[in-house]
């Protein structure tokens, strides 16, 4: 996998700029982003032509009181119980969507789990581990970026955990 930076794919995004910086390996992939559609990690895999257990999609939730992103599979859901006990809280709930976005500097369905405008503690699902790359959010609609899960997990700061159902 080589290292790039946004190119075509256009001006750098936060979560980009953290990759580049940090001289992590990764490949970026753009497509063009669908409104109509009814799941932006769904869409990113069919239009980048990867299985969806190997696109992550990013969510926030809020863990007893503090706010705590989850990555997961975009072929399965978050299991809310389960990413409490990861981060040893009690209670998860989703994070209001227009907090999340103020919290992240991203907007829905582009929230990456890097470069953020607050870190917030990051659980990545253990599944990740299974695949070479994974794909998460670039950090805007429409362009997603590959990179080991290796590196996400060390560039996160992220705890390993089964939060996915």
């Amino acid at each position: 996998m080589a290292r790039k930076k946004a190119g075509a794919a256009g001006a750098a995004t936060p979560a980009i700029a953290a990759l580049t910086a940090a001289g992590a390996e990764f490949t970026t992939h753009a497509y063009e982003h669908d409104p109509s559609h009814p799941s932006y990690g769904e869409e990113a895999a069919q239009k980048m032509g990867v299985a969806p257990e190997q696109v992550f999609k990013t969510l926030v939730a809020d863990v007893d009181g503090v706010l705590t992103v989850a990555v997961v599979p975009v072929s399965g859901s978050l299991d809310l119980k389960a990413l409490a006990g990861a981060v040893g809280g009690k209670r998860a709930a989703m994070a209001d969507p227009a907090l999340a976005q103020r919290t992240t500097g991203y907007v829905l369905g582009g929230i990456s789990p890097l470069g953020q405008r607050r870190v917030l503690r990051t659980v990545v699902d253990a599944s990740a581990a299974g695949h070479r790359t994974i794909c998460v959010s670039a950090g805007r609609r429409g362009l997603e970026v590959e990179l080991a899960p290796a590196t996400l997990t060390a560039l996160t700061s992220a705890t390993v955990a089964s939060i996915a159902r």
